[in-house]
């Protein structure tokens, strides 16, 4: 089983702590970040796991170099220039095969998401990737109809949507940042360069299955400020 782990974000809401190292290194309850994904990915059955990363990037390469968690780790080296999610993810089309099914997680996600249950899922179904998703409170949300096809996106705040099917109605969720992805992303997927992959996946799923997988009364952090690694290490 394959994983990769977005590792290369800056990190900016985690300032003065990300103006020395790595947003992946930051410790939660004395443990890197990266560390407790890898360790959660391995005991979930994923052995081979693509780290991206760009900023300190030594640091990270370093540390996972001088480790050994169990999986095979390869690097994805973004030093150069940081490509954002959808240019990050077709940045590591050279490390899978033809066929595969892997999980994609951000490493600033904490959840009590079942990651077996939700890669079984996926490689169950047809679809080209499979998102984790839940009803919970959030700015943004994914639109889908009532088979859990993706179908659009809508920024609460703003008002502003995207819709790639048009349905009477929509159930709305909030993805949860770690999806899986067959092999045949990397063809369909048009944009280079950098480029967010959310508005990627809408305008596949115009023509190809993005599916939903609900894991609703689920735990989901983003613990990308300090205020919620706080509470996450106090027990909340």
């Amino acid at each position: 089983m394959k994983a990769m782990i977005f590792a290369a974000g800056l990190g900016t809401r985690l300032a003065p702590l990300t103006n020395t190292m790595p947003k992946a290194m930051v410790p939660i309850n004395g443990k890197p970040m990266i560390q407790h994904q890898i360790e959660k990915l391995y005991s979930s059955g994923f052995d081979y796991i693509v780290v991206n990363v760009h900023h300190f990037a030594e640091q990270l390469v370093d540390f996972l170099a001088n480790n050994n968690f169990g999986p095979h780790i390869e690097i994805s080296d973004e030093s150069d220039k940081l490509l954002d999610t959808g240019g990050g993810l077709k940045n590591v089309k050279h490390f899978f095969d033809e066929g595969d099914n892997f999980l994609i997680h951000n490493v600033d996600i904490f959840s009590d998401l079942n990651l077996k249950d939700l890669y079984d899922f996926h490689c169950k179904s047809n679809n080209v990737a499979t998102l984790a998703v839940s009803h919970r409170d959030s700015s943004k949300h994914l639109l889908f109809d009532t088979q859990k096809r993706l179908c659009g996106w809508r920024d609460l705040k703003s008002g502003k949507s995207i819709i790639s099917q048009e349905r009477s109605e929509y159930d709305e969720m909030a993805f949860s940042g770690i999806y899986v992805c067959n092999y045949r992303i990397f063809d369909l997927i048009e944009n280079e360069g950098v480029f967010p992959i959310i508005p990627e996946l809408l305008k596949i799923s115009k023509n190809s299955l993005i599916g939903g997988f609900v894991h609703d009364g689920g735990k989901v952090l983003d613990v990308g400020k300090i205020d919620v690694i706080r509470r996450l290490e106090s027990g909340e």
